[in-house]
């Protein structure tokens, strides 16, 4: 595997990011640990989650994820060798999101102390917040940034009209600018980042981390029909997919699986990893065994005529 740099940053990660919203929702403190292990000893160095996860889980007020992975690090005393990233802005328990200054302020030492360290990574602003004044979050991460708690800011689930301008007033006032993109992208799910987002990201040489790599397991041919749903907890969020558009991906997911002598959510992986414009799929597991996909997709090389196939069955114009 090699590295790739995020954004503009000093940020040098492994193809793969690990998806944490798993942690305290499928898999409990002792399973994280076993999984960020593997992780780890197969060479990843990439970690995100976010201070709202995984609020969900009845009897979670959020946090969890980052309370796991604080106690593994500071278990394994490797905070060094993670890159680590958060988020901030969703609230957990509301439909509400704030990026106000008071609000980020807060959050960053609730985040700190979960997570066990002095500094994060990659500090990202979960959703937009219109009502906030785009400088004024900008601002306040500039001065986490001076006092050492943060060392580069990212994006996620901005419209592009919104993320373009965050970028432009940053480069105007000055500013730290966002330096990652955080997206839903995958086979399925396509049009709504190639058809604006994607060009934003060019030209301001952002790096992107996309959620939702796998099309919550879908992607790994692991549900091919409503029975299916039950196999997990995350089942229910499948159903969307089970059309014809899900089916003839499923299709060419196995056919060039075939080729490559590999699972269909590697493939699905190095498909993704073969767009120039994205740096490292946010992927998660719950076993061990899964964990040999992600190594395979980090590894794997795609050749023309089978992306080409991916492509047209994955077409959404």
């Amino acid at each position: 595997m090699k590295k790739r740099q995020l954004g503009q940053s000093d940020l040098q990660v492994y193809p793969i990011t690990f998806g944490g919203n798993v942690f305290g929702w499928t898999i409990d403190e002792q399973q994280s640990f076993e999984i960020l292990d593997g992780f780890t000893a197969a060479g990843f160095n990439f970690i995100d989650t976010a201070d709202s996860y995984s609020h969900w889980v009845p009897g979670n007020k959020g946090g969890e994820s980052e309370t796991i992975i604080g106690n593994w690090m500071a278990q394994r005393k490797n905070r060094e060798q993670v890159i680590l990233a958060t988020k901030v802005g969703s609230i957990p328990g509301s439909d509400k999101k704030s990026l106000a200054k008071h609000y980020i302020l807060k959050s960053v030492d609730a985040s700190l102390k979960r997570l066990k360290t002095d500094y994060i990574d990659l500090y990202q602003s979960h959703y937009d917040d219109p009502e906030t004044p785009i400088e004024d979050t900008l601002e306040v991460y500039d001065r986490l940034i001076r006092a050492g708690k943060v060392r580069w800011i990212g994006a996620s689930n901005f419209s592009a009209v919104r993320l373009r301008t965050a970028l432009e007033t940053a480069d105007r006032l000055g500013l730290p600018r966002y330096q990652s993109f955080q997206p839903e992208y995958n086979l399925y799910q396509r049009e709504a980042y190639e058809k604006e987002l994607e060009q934003v990201v060019v030209d301001h040489q952002l790096g992107v981390i996309n959620y939702y790599a796998l099309a919550s397991g879908f992607l790994t041919g692991k549900y091919r029909s409503e029975a299916d749903l039950d196999k997990s907890k995350r089942g229910a969020g499948i159903k969307k997919y089970l059309d014809d558009r899900g089916f003839k991906i499923l299709k060419a997911l196995d056919q060039v699986a075939e080729q490559y002598n590999a699972n269909p959510a590697s493939i699905a992986l190095a498909w993704l990893l073969a767009r120039p414009s994205v740096t490292a799929p946010i992927a998660s597991v719950t076993s061990l065994a899964q964990l040999e996909d992600l190594v395979k997709a980090a590894t794997l090389k795609l050749n023309v005529e089978d992306i080409a196939i991916l492509d047209e069955a994955s077409d959404w114009q």
